[in-house]
């Protein structure tokens, strides 16, 4: 009998298929107590099988590319974590085994993060795999897992790991679901970037069995179980329909009666760039420049590395706008040169701009190079700063661009909630706002971006986070300035079209929600998305927005 379930749709699209299930996590190594003539052994194995697992996590990021690769480089550092290696050979030294002495290092590392509630406790996943990995290298078993399969199937599994996401093969996985992660989270991104259709934060989808025939509705995050032939038709259409409008869709973004609305990409680096342009990406809205500085922790990137890099970037969108986030260190993004080591909560501690201006060196080297790589062209170049509270930090980031002979426009990332409170002041020291919505939600509901027990507050439909957006939206209008929207909620088609109505002037997203986009916006007057936008501001949950802004401009 038909069932219907309901997670939180991150990446667009249908799919149909028998259900598979990720293969079971390493089991727990027995504890062996081994001689003290055996511990430099055991070390040594402990330490080939870490290097074996980095190297082979570096080898599938170099393989799929673009973000992925950022993802999984950063997992290869977590293998090879200095402080997580020592823990393993002071195990070994009192005689643990190779392999239990990984695990239960791990174990308390991961215990630390999850039991003190840090913003680290979003990557409990990553940490738990990357364990996994090595200990299944010391034990000689199966790497846990994506299934063999020769048909194509819906993946489905508590939590899927960045290596396994990257390299998920769209002709066999049709779609998969989550019972764990967030819109934010790692796997949700990476399925954009990937265009696997995916549903998250899906409590029970486990319990679902082998081989049982499911609908996945990755833009509405709903789940059929045994969908009858009449569901399966109506999804079908569904997803014929929104093909054909994305094969009829070109240009730039605009509503039906001309209002443009440019779409601009997310991207991590020039690897990301292809994509974007063959998307029909109008430029850049969020260049995350950390990824390049996340090559290695212990230093920041010379400056002739990050021009080469720049430079590529801004190259592929001549006469585009390309919008640049210096440096988004710390919380989740930890670098050894730049954020303490002993914050009790990274997240609201030492982060993005407030760590920049902690180290001028690293600001300043980081503008001279963006300077240096957009000489010559012909880009409109725009740099903001991560983490803005006030004006006085709008006011130190402009002032540091200007220092560094910047010829561009500076801006500010509107992340943390005092500043959409507060954005007209900002606006008298930067030229434009950028909205962070992911953080934004963060801050605003307390509720961590990467934990999916809190997804419900994560929702970029809360009503109250799009007040918050249209209070900047509104500031940046009356001072004549723009505010785009960066977050994963320009990703959203509809969500589109209410942050169209709310006033932001540009989205920013990943390059394969463009057209979903583009061809959602065109369907509909600029008159029409403003009275979605009231009704979803007029609703009081994040569901009762996305349903009135569809009764909206569905004409009920």
């Amino acid at each position: 009998m038909e069932t219907t379930l309901r997670g939180v749709g991150v990446s667009h699209g249908v799919a149909i298929g028998e259900v598979r299930h990720m293969g079971t996590a390493v089991l727990e190594p027995l504890a062996r107590q081994i001689t003290a003539d055996e511990a430099a052994r055991e070390q040594g194995r402990a330490r080939q099988a870490v290097s074996a697992v980095a190297a082979d996590l570096i080898a599938r990021g170099q393989l799929a590319g673009g973000e992925a690769q950022h993802v999984l480089e950063a997992q290869a550092m977590i293998a090879e974590d200095p402080e997580l290696m020592a823990d393993v050979d002071r195990r070994i030294a009192v005689g643990s085994t190779a392999e239990r002495g990984v695990y239960d290092a791990f174990a308390a590392y991961r215990d630390l993060l999850a039991g003190a509630g840090e913003y680290m406790a979003g990557r409990v996943a990553d940490l738990d795999d990357v364990r996994n990995r090595i200990v299944a290298r010391l034990l000689g078993v199966p790497m846990p897992g994506v299934p063999d399969s020769d048909e194509p199937y819906v993946l489905i599994a508590r939590d899927l790991a960045p290596a396994d996401t990257a390299l998920l093969d769209p002709a066999l996985v049709l779609g998969f679901v989550t019972e764990e992660g967030g819109p934010t989270s790692h796997s949700a991104i990476l399925a954009r970037a990937l265009g696997v259709p995916a549903i998250v934060a899906l409590p029970g989808a486990g319990e679902i069995a082998e081989g049982t025939v499911i609908a996945v509705d990755g833009s509405t995050g709903d789940l059929f179980v045994d969908p009858s032939p009449q569901k399966r038709a109506e999804l079908e259409a569904a997803a014929a329909e929104r093909k054909a409008a994305l094969a009829a869709s070109s240009g730039p973004g605009a509503t039906s009666d001309g209002h443009k609305m440019p779409l601009l990409a997310n991207v991590g680096g020039p690897a990301d760039v292809p994509a974007a342009v063959e998307a029909g990406a109008e430029g850049v809205g969020l260049f995350r420049t950390e990824f390049l500085f996340l090559d290695d922790s212990k230093k920041a990137p010379s400056e002739e590395k990050q021009v080469e890099s720049y430079r590529k970037v801004l190259e592929a969108f001549p006469e585009g706008r390309v919008v640049v986030r210096v440096l988004d260190a710390g919380a989740d993004k930890p670098l050894d040169f730049l954020t303490p080591g002993d914050e009790p909560n990274p997240a609201l501690g030492v982060r993005g701009l407030r760590s920049l201006l902690d180290h001028p060196d690293v600001l300043r080297t980081q503008l001279t190079a963006l300077a240096k790589a957009a000489e010559g062209l012909p880009v409109y170049l725009e740099v903001m700063a991560p983490m803005v509270a006030d004006r006085i930090d709008a006011k130190a980031f402009a002032d540091a661009c200007r220092e560094a002979g910047l010829k561009a426009k500076f801006g500010a990332m509107v992340e943390i909630p005092s500043a959409a409170l507060r954005a007209r002041s900002i606006l008298q020291e930067v030229e434009f706002l950028s909205l962070g919505t992911n953080d934004l939600a963060q801050y605003a509901f307390a509720a961590d971006r990467q934990v999916g027990a809190v997804s419900r507050l994560q929702d970029p439909w809360q009503p109250a986070l799009l007040d918050l957006i249209a209070m900047a939206a509104d500031a940046a209008r009356a001072e004549g300035k723009s505010c785009g929207v960066c977050g994963e909620a320009a990703s959203d088609p509809l969500l589109a079209c209410v942050l169209t109505g709310l006033g932001v002037t540009s989205l920013s997203m990943g390059a394969a929600s463009i057209p979903y986009v583009r061809a959602t916006l065109a369907k509909y007057t600029l008159a029409q998305c403003e009275r979605a936008a009231a009704a979803a501001r007029a609703a009081d949950s994040a569901e009762e927005a996305r349903v009135a802004a569809q009764a909206v401009l569905s004409g009920e």
